[in-house]
C-alpha cells in the first residue's frame, strides 16, 4: 500500500478547495457590497480563506507545489475571465432572445481582473516564503502561529495592492479606503476562525 496515500488525497482535497475559493472570489468581486457601514468587494467573502487553504497545501505537499498551485490559480482566473469575455462577445441565438444579462453579470472588468491575480500572486508567493521560514525555524511546533504570522503579513499585502489597483482612481478615496479596511478585519476575522484548520492535514514531507 501506499503510504503517502493519505497524503496525496488530502492535497487533492484542499488544492481543489483553494482554485475552486479563488475562483468563487474572483467572480464575486464583481460586486461592491456594504456590510455594518463597511464596503467591500463581495470576494471578500471567500477570498480569506484561501490563505488558510494555502497554508495547507504547504504543509501537505511543501514549497514547491504551493507554489505551483498559486500561479495555477493565477492562470485559471484569467482563462475564466477571457471565457467569459469571449462569451458575452459572442452574438445570442436571436430564438431564445437577446441574452443581456450574461455580460452585464459576469463580463469581466478588466482592472479588477488584472488587480485580483497580482494581488493574489504576489501576496500568496510572501504567503508561501513566510511560512517556510517559520517552519525551519520551529518544525512541528506551534502549528497555528504558522498561519497567524504569515497571513498576517500577506493579507495586508494583498489588501493594499487589490485596493490600490482596482479602485484608486476609479472611486472616492473614501470609499476605496472603507473597502481596504473592511478587507482587513474580515481577513482577520477568518485567519482566526481558521487556524485550526491547519491541524487536519498531515505533513507529507520535508518542504
Amino acid at each position: 500500500m501506499d503510504d503517502n496515500r493519505p497524503a496525496l488525497t488530502q492535497l487533492a482535497i484542499v488544492s481543489s478547495a483553494y482554485i475552486a475559493a479563488q475562483m468563487l472570489s474572483d467572480v464575486a468581486s464583481l460586486r461592491i457590497i456594504a456590510v455594518l457601514g463597511f464596503s467591500m468587494d463581495a470576494g471578500t467573502l471567500v477570498y480569506p480563506f484561501t490563505f488558510t487553504l494555502r497554508d495547507m497545501v504547504h504543509k501537505v505537499g511543501g514549497r514547491r507545489v504551493a507554489r505551483v498551485l498559486i500561479v495555477a490559480a493565477a492562470v485559471v482566473n484569467l482563462l475564466m475571465a477571457l471565457l467569459f469575455w469571449l462569451v458575452a462577445k459572442l452574438p445570442p441565438d436571436v430564438t431564445v432572445g437577446p441574452q443581456l444579462e450574461f455580460g452585464m453579470v459576469l463580463a469581466p472588468v478588466w482592472r479588477i481582473v488584472i488587480a485580483s491575480i497580482i494581488a493574489e500572486v504576489a501576496s500568496e508567493l510572501t504567503d508561501t516564503e513566510i511560512y517556510q521560514l517559520w517552519v525551519n525555524r520551529f518544525r512541528q511546533r506551534l502549528q497555528w502561529m504558522r498561519v497567524l504570522v504569515s497571513n498576517g503579513v500577506s493579507v495586508p499585502l494583498d489588501s493594499a495592492l487589490f485596493c490600490g489597483l482596482a479602485f484608486i482612481g476609479r472611486m472616492p478615496f473614501g470609499v476605496v479606503v472603507s473597502i481596504f479596511v473592511a478587507n482587513i478585519l474580515l481577513k482577520g476575522i477568518v485567519t482566526l476562525v481558521s487556524l485550526p484548520w491547519i491541524y487536519l492535514v498531515k505533513e507529507r514531507r520535508a518542504a
